[in-house]
């Protein structure tokens, strides 16, 4: 029986392997022409602790996880069952989130028994890792030496699942050998005697019986299988961003780390400062000097550059883009982990009132196009731009078809006209948008300050002359939300008359759109309308849109549902029904589907997804 699509969860202590063995288990997947979702949950500490990483299989697009497992893989008991860490809170292990008649593959030298395991509706598929390694080893005349060799022991996993779900081995094989270079190819016929020696056993010992079996479709490798921190990468080369300042901080780091593994490549310098305070005033710098500029932070490192973004407002610097991964707060909170909370500090994240752009992406490609987006904003309305991301988004891999370039078209916004012999770089214009220049620009010498200035950049504390410069700055706000197109700031997926509207922001979109579907199942109709531009807010746009629906629920990854408070402010609408999760975790889409509908039913105003039963 061919069943397209799989929950596969592979579980371990941290440092055992369990990412390499997911991820060459998603690529592959993927390469045999299937679409992929694929997740991590791990502690900060390095190594020790529990971790596990989801993937999803199926031939439709998915978006998101599931609580569910159809073939579970436990690389140590405490995956299986679970323990209670030093705070005294029970992980009671992935056991029970199997599916009946799924299956579960552990390693036998860990002296598990069937009994201990005590599910009779699942199907058991120990294996002796050590034993399956050595005689693989052994078939290609290789002696078996620990310290060298258990590096590999990740595979076995990965071809066990595959000899279960009848799938071709030689789409790992041909993938190791590509990934691994010339350096290193003898390290694929050693991968593929482990990969031939543990699928020949789960032949031999279990047959081929288990009820999913994935097959595969044509032209599979031109696909993408790609995470939330590329995509930023990508968009920030598409836009032509020539300088990106950073200091080290989960989950923000990857991004830049991406982008400064490319600098021989592409026209970008990539600098780590010694905080993330001169990370923003670099940025700042690089961008008045005429580069297209950007730094990445999360929540601790962001709350440093307040100072900075207030300065870069002030003095109009067209940009710098400013990437911001959040993760579990306040403080340092929980720096791997997933959180929406930081939205208000993004709407007013300095002290005074200044004009600058947050938007939030929701998947992939979003993050592609609003960061090449957000240099456009920053260059045409002299502001500073916020991205607003987060650790679910950051780390998660999805299988797109491409990236889309349509209508990203790099617009530098307006320059000082050289034949005007009188140059004020804070010229109060009705549009809000000064006059600017780039140094060595003939007549375009200037002087500029943090301080409040004058039309020329002088230190001015004339009262009609504040008055001015504050109206002329807040003024851009006005201009974007008159001039940015509905696309980059709200949409509404599915039919306007629904009975159910979702009103969400960022990446629990892809929950929402898998969850709808079953919604729908249940007899009730359901649209989900996602702002993607939290600042200038689209009021006036988005409005009539939650005045006409029927139910409202609002669905976040925080605890005070904080784009329902945005919305109050900003329309007067209260949305009394809230769909929230703040234990550090995304949204799976079966936590969206049950909770759409108790909201719908009115069993709650207030619904807190605690997910304790993922709370590992």
């Amino acid at each position: 029986m061919v069943v397209n699509r799989l929950s596969w969860l592979i579980g371990g202590a941290q440092g055992s392997g369990i990412n390499v063995s997911a991820e060459v288990f998603a690529r592959a997947c993927k390469r045999a022409g299937l679409n992929v979702f694929s997740n991590i949950e791990y502690h900060s500490n390095i190594t020790g602790k529990h971790a596990y990483y989801r993937v999803r299989v199926n031939q439709k697009k998915i978006h998101s996880p599931v609580d569910r497992v159809d073939l579970l893989l436990a690389l140590d008991r405490e995956t299986l069952f679970g323990d209670v860490d030093a705070s005294h809170q029970t992980h009671r292990g992935h056991v029970r989130q199997v599916e009946p008649d799924g299956g579960i593959i552990y390693d036998a030298e860990v002296g598990v028994t069937p009994e201990e395991i005590g599910r009779d509706d699942v199907r058991l598929y120990p294996v002796p890792y050590g034993e399956v390694m050595k005689d693989g080893l052994a078939a290609g005349g290789v002696d078996y030496e620990p310290r060298r060799h258990d590096i590999m022991r990740n595979m076995i996993s990965v071809a066990a699942s595959f000899a279960l779900l009848e799938m071709d081995l030689d789409v790992i094989v041909d993938m190791l050998r590509e990934r691994l270079g010339p350096d290193r190819q003898h390290l694929v016929g050693l991968n593929e005697l482990i990969l031939n020696a543990t699928a020949e056993y789960v032949y031999r010992e279990y047959g081929t019986d288990f009820p999913v079996n994935l097959e595969g479709r044509e032209a599979g490798q031109d696909s993408l299988l790609i995470r939330g921190c590329d995509a930023a990468a990508l968009g920030k080369i598409h836009a032509g961003c020539s300088f990106q300042s950073y200091y080290p901080i989960a989950p923000a780091t990857e991004e830049s780390e991406i982008l400064s593994s490319v600098q021989s490549e592409y026209p970008i310098t990539v600098l780590q400062g010694e905080d993330e305070i001169a990370c923003m005033n670099m940025a700042t710098g690089a961008a008045h000097a005429g580069a297209r500029a950007a730094t990445a932070t999360s929540g601790p490192g962001f709350s440093l550059m307040g100072e900075g973004l207030g300065f870069a407002s002030m003095i109009e610097t067209p940009g710098p883009v400013l990437s911001v991964y959040q993760r579990g707060g306040p403080s340092t909170g929980l720096p791997t982990r997933q959180s929406q909370g930081d939205l208000r500090f993004a709407i007013q994240p300095g002290h005074s009132e200044f004009p600058h752009v947050v938007m939030a992406p929701g998947d992939v490609q979003e993050t592609f196009s609003l960061t090449f987006k957000a240099f456009n904003y920053g260059d045409r309305y002299q502001v500073p731009v916020i991205v607003l991301m987060d650790r679910f988004l950051a780390n998660s891999f999805w299988t797109m078809d491409k990236l889309d370039t349509d209508g990203l078209v790099i617009d530098r916004g307006e320059f000082f006209d050289p034949e005007d012999d009188d140059y004020r770089r804070h010229l109060v214009t009705e549009s809000g948008i000064s006059p600017r220049s780039i140094p060595g620009q003939a007549g375009g010498q200037f002087v500029t300050s943090s301080d409040e200035h004058n039309e020329y950049g002088k230190i001015s504390e004339g009262i009609l002359n504040r008055h001015d410069q504050v109206e002329k700055r807040m003024r851009k706000l006005a201009r974007i939300d008159q001039e940015s197109p509905a696309t980059d700031r709200w949409e509404l997926h599915g039919r306007e008359d629904a009975e159910l509207t979702v009103v969400a922001w960022g990446s629990t979109k892809g929950a929402i759109l898998d969850a709808i579907p079953a919604v729908k199942r249940m007899g009730m109709t359901v649209n989900f309308l996602q702002i993607k531009m939290l600042w200038p807010f689209p009021r006036e746009e988005v409005r009539p849109i939650l005045e006409r629906a029927n139910i409202l629920v609002l669905l976040e990854d925080n605890h005070d549902g904080q784009l329902g408070q945005l919305i109050a402010e900003e329309t007067g609408i209260l949305i009394d029904r809230k769909l929230l999760k703040y234990n550090g975790r995304p949204f799976s889409q079966n936590e969206v589907e049950v909770g759409l509908c108790d909201a719908a039913e009115g069993e709650a105003e207030r619904i807190v997804v605690s997910s304790e039963r993922m709370a590992v």
